[in-house]
């Protein structure tokens, strides 16, 4: 068997089968619609619950299960897929915490065409956070499905009884076992997450991640199917796919891939960052949290989903951000709806499209791009718990309060939560003054750590230029599509200067940018919001099938692909003519 030396540990082997598979746990499609899977003993799940939990939760948090969606019945499907799954810890050289790698090897994998699927998790999740995308589609073709977290997850540390998450997804103490994540501080408050306290920047190594996930999936075929080794790039089709920081992720992959051992690329609504091209993410999102709440008053926005409150008023903290721009000199206008036409305004010229605006509504009332700046400010200022950039830190939440997670509350996080705090019992504190718009002396400070000139401005810059994405190999089939209403990666500052670069080094992606999608197919299922949409996996599946066909068919790889023109879903069920998938 070929070497695995950047695994940390033992590997776990675990076996699937009857009512326990690789795509849903033994839910189904129907179980994965339903209600939580539950614990029995809330405070010590087991690990078959934990995993169970996880998946679903995976599911739920990137695929359209609503009723409505059409997941099951006009695309997609959840069959049941046997198999095993291998798991480990792998490290990046000079890292200092490990990304959990896992690949799942379905009892039915296609030995006549070889096929290996390298993913890395969405947003900042766990290690099943691309399964709606990658095993979904690969598992069921008989595909072995490779996944890593990307040095992010939900393996959070707890300074108040000095534990983590083991391999197997349940809670262990400090020195006990080896851990998800443990920080280097020995003593500290609050919570830690990998993501934002490792040290390590995870965003500038997400395509070693990535690759190292291929490499060990490779390895963990030849263990599998000892008879058939060894499985290589030469005799087995290595196809990368992911979504959103998924997607950034295996673009990140193509541009380092000097062994050549992808077959082809699939990237859904990327984050993926050109410098020169387009903006970073940290720019236009701690720009989002500032000016958007402000913009989203504008009477251009009043039926957008999210932009305003229940009874159809305007959000109260959004007009008083108007007001709190203008004390700042930085809206001249007096009144309020010529401010919120100024804010509007000022994005425009900053490149935002209306489009973008609108279904950034909702990403406006969740306080994500709040959410997003504290987290990515403390990767890439290499922060810890106790030491988080404009005084923010992340704390067990009690009646609204800080305070002591339950065992409870702490042996779900690793199957519930999203990889980035707040939410599952822990709130993000700090940040706020008792002034009338509490949230922006914070906010203002994440602004000036891209707009700054100072230390920690600087160091910020220097881990953002180290995202940068490099050219791949002008013979590897790439294809790149995002929703043209995505409100979180904006197809402007994204997708677009990505692809226009890559063209203009002599690249041939093909790239949909496709209308009436957006980011979260997940928040099609909220009223209001999915009769607006599309859902952007099916295209995804669709791509993936004509990598299929031009890998293992001999199918032409063609020069561009018509951009599907569907047509928003209504307030029905979704039907397959509105997708009008080619």
């Amino acid at each position: 068997m070929q070497g695995i030396e950047f695994v940390r540990g033992e590997v776990s082997v675990t076996t699937h089968r009857d009512h326990d598979d690789l795509l849903s746990a033994g839910l189904g499609l129907a179980g994965l619609k339903g209600a939580l899977a539950p614990f029995a003993d809330a405070a010590h799940p087991t690990v078959e619950e934990l995993r169970r939990r996880a998946i679903q939760t995976s599911w739920k948090g990137i695929a359209d299960l609503g009723p409505l969606g059409g997941y099951g019945t006009v695309y997609g499907a959840v069959p049941d897929v046997p198999g095993r799954e291998f798991e480990a810890f792998a490290m990046i050289p000079g890292a200092h915490a490990p990304h959990r790698v896992l690949v799942q090897v379905p009892d039915h994998f296609d030995q006549a065409h070889r096929c290996l699927v390298v993913t890395a998790s969405s947003g900042s999740r766990g290690i099943y956070g691309a399964i709606a995308l990658a095993g979904a589609w690969g598992l069921p073709r008989g595909c072995a499905v490779a996944y890593t977290d990307k040095g992010t997850g939900s393996g959070y540390f707890d300074f108040a009884d000095d534990s983590g998450v083991a391999l197997d997804g349940q809670r262990a103490k400090r020195g006990t076992a080896a851990l998800e994540f443990e920080p280097v501080a020995t003593k500290g408050e609050g919570i830690a997450v990998k993501h934002a306290h490792s040290g390590d920047n995870p965003e500038a190594d997400w395509g070693r991640h990535v690759l190292q996930a291929a490499r060990f999936g490779l390895a963990m075929l030849d263990r599998a199917f000892p008879e058939q080794a060894p499985f290589t790039a030469q005799n087995t089709k290595i196809i990368a796919t992911g979504l959103s920081n998924g997607g950034g992720a295996v673009l990140q992959a193509a541009g380092i891939d000097d062994q050549h051992l992808l077959a082809g690329v699939v990237a859904l609504e990327p984050n993926v960052h050109v410098p020169g091209h387009g903006r970073a993410l940290y720019d236009y999102a701690s720009e989002a949290a500032l000016w958007l709440p402000c913009a989203l008053v504008d009477q251009r926005f009043a039926s957008a989903p999210f932009a305003r409150d229940a009874h159809g008023a305007q959000h109260a903290a959004w007009v008083t951000r108007c007001a709190s721009l203008h004390a700042q000199g930085l809206l001249k206008s007096s009144t309020l709806d010529a401010q919120a036409n100024e804010a509007y305004e000022h994005l425009r010229s900053t490149g935002w499209t209306d489009q973008a605006m609108a279904t950034a509504a909702s990403s406006t009332a969740l306080d994500l791009w709040r959410v997003i700046g504290v987290a990515y400010a403390s990767a890439y200022l290499r922060r810890g718990a106790d030491d988080m950039p404009c005084g923010y830190r992340y704390q067990a939440l009690i009646d609204g309060k800080p305070g002591v997670a339950d065992e409870a509350t702490r042996a779900s996080w690793w199957a519930d939560a999203s990889g980035i705090p707040p939410g599952n019992g822990i709130g993000l504190f700090g940040g706020t003054d008792n002034g009338a718009d509490p949230q922006l002396v914070g906010i203002n400070c994440l602004r000036r750590l891209w707009t700054g000139d100072d230390a920690d401005a600087r160091a910020l810059h220097v881990s953002v230029r180290a995202l940068a994405v490099h050219l791949p190999r002008k013979d590897l089939p790439l294809w790149v599509m995002q929703g043209a209403d995505d409100g979180l990666l904006p197809t402007a500052f994204t997708s677009e200067p990505y692809v226009a670069w890559l063209r203009e080094e002599g690249r041939r992606p093909l790239y949909w940018k496709v209308p009436h999608a957006q980011h979260f197919d997940a928040f099609l299922a909220l009223p209001g919001f999915g009769d607006r949409h599309l859902p952007l996996l099916p295209y995804g599946y669709a791509a993936l099938d004509r990598l299929w066909m031009h890998l293992y068919q001999g199918a032409p790889w063609p020069e561009q692909v018509p951009v599907p023109q569907g047509r928003a879903r209504g307030a029905g069920a979704l039907e397959r003519a509105a997708l009008a998938l080619p």
